[in-house]
């Protein structure tokens, strides 16, 4: 068997069969240095202390992974305003302050709360983003998302990724794994689907509500296809052999599958709700890890074809095929960004496996990684960060990383095995 389809298919299913783990809440760790350019100010909402965990320090926390922002500490400024007209301008300026964020909780009818936020440039003392919001104390961190995102859209132009979703894979014992679902930050972490056999390939559909993945439950590996808000699911490829890697259609209504039912791996089409499948790739190599170009006009995907695994892309509905990576002798996992401006895909080199992000624009490469076993990248939806998995003390754990690779933030679990993590879409 190649050696890229062993490390990039079943080294990571023999980890999770070997190594246990507890199914602990996802923590956060910055371990990046990244180039902090925006000086904002958080000082402590008025009455937050009543949300469980605050609303200031997960919104700082949020920013802190884009690498975009530097905080301003607020015990070095004599000024604690809650309200706009109580902020000291002159005394945040003169701590570095570029802008600053301020709000307050109160009570409300029927046991709701209301939020108030403000964000300013503290050089203009201009507002540039701000609403009043009225929630459940428990919708607090879900808001503390949504005001990060309005602080990130106002000072980048970008739209924020904190409310959004990721899915991995975990496996509890020797017999039991679970596909999670969690907040972007790692935090409301839940399970959709608990089985005694491997689960694989998680990959979300372009609207958020729908999750493929690979399971072996039984005994053979059969793409599923999983709403994950009812909780009900489907099998839509499970032909003769082996069924793997679905991707998505920009339009989710068929995946790009990986199947072996002509002898040998080579990629086909198939109906979101399951069907026949059609051939798309035809050669006599391994075809596999299918991804849809973002206007779904193309599939990026590896092929050996030329001796090594390499990174090619064909047209959507088949047909010859244009080889992308040239640069290194083993190359896998392509993932295109969102907005069509950048790849992401695994290149070995000198023994290490990591992350590249290669821009369309000028075809240049760059490591945005630098650990020894990096896998399975996938873009946020706005294409400025990646969630990718890596390997520490012998167990899986989850990264994410700045486009740029200036910032990583660990997000682990105490002695837990973490693998395939997948970012998912914004929510419709």
């Amino acid at each position: 068997m190649p050696k890229f389809l062993f490390h990039y298919v079943l080294l990571p299913l023999l980890l999770l069969c070997s190594l246990s783990v507890r199914a602990n809440d996802l923590t956060i760790e910055v371990v990046g240095g990244g180039t902090n350019r925006h000086a904002i100010a958080l000082p402590e909402f008025g009455l937050e202390s009543a949300l469980p965990g605050g609303l200031t320090p997960i919104i700082q926390s949020n920013l802190a992974r884009t690498g975009v922002f530097s905080f301003v500490d607020p015990n070095k400024v004599n000024n604690r305003p809650i309200d706009p007209a109580q902020i000291d301008y002159p005394a945040w300026l003169g701590a570095g302050t570029m802008s600053i964020a301020v709000g307050k909780v109160t009570a409300g009818a029927g046991g709701t709360i209301t939020v108030e936020f403000h964000l300013f440039d503290a050089a203009r003392k201009t507002r540039l983003t701000g609403a009043s919001f009225s929630i459940q104390p428990n919708q607090s961190r879900q808001l503390a998302h949504r005001i990060a995102d309005m602080i990130y859209e106002a000072i980048t132009g970008k739209k924020g990724i904190f409310g959004t979703r990721i899915a991995y894979v975990i496996k509890h014992s020797a017999n039991s794994y679970s596909l999670q679902v969690a907040d972007a930050d790692g935090a409301n972490g839940f399970t959709l689907l608990r089985s005694s056999e491997p689960i694989i390939s998680p990959a979300w559909s372009p609207e958020g509500g729908r999750l493929a993945y690979v399971s072996f439950e039984s005994k053979k590996p059969v793409v599923y296809v999983h709403d994950v808000s009812s909780g009900s699911r489907r099998a839509v490829a499970n032909f003769k052999g082996s069924n793997s890697a679905p991707a998505w259609s920009p339009d989710g209504s068929r995946l790009a599958v990986v199947l072996t039912r002509d002898g040998h791996s080579q990629i086909y089409a198939v109906s979101a709700n399951g069907g026949e499948a059609v051939r798309l790739s035809n050669s006599n190599a391994i075809d596999t890890e299918p991804a849809y170009s973002a206007d779904g006009s193309r599939i990026y995907f590896t092929s050996d074809r030329a001796g090594g695994p390499q990174i090619y892309v064909m047209g959507a509905g088949g047909g010859s095929a244009q080889r992308v990576t040239f640069e290194g002798n083993y190359n896998v996992s392509p993932t295109p960004a969102p907005d069509g401006t950048a790849l992401a895909f695994v290149r070995r080199e000198a023994g290490r496996f990591r992350v590249m992000v290669q821009e369309t624009a000028t075809g240049q490469a760059n490591y945005v990684t630098d650990t020894h076993y990096d896998e399975s990248p996938s873009f946020a939806p706005n294409g400025q960060m990646l969630v990718y998995a890596s390997e520490q003390g012998g167990r899986g754990v989850l990264f994410t990383v700045t486009r740029d690779g200036s910032t990583k933030t660990r997000l682990t679990t105490s002695g837990g095995d973490i693998r395939a993590p997948v970012w998912g879409p914004y929510p419709r």
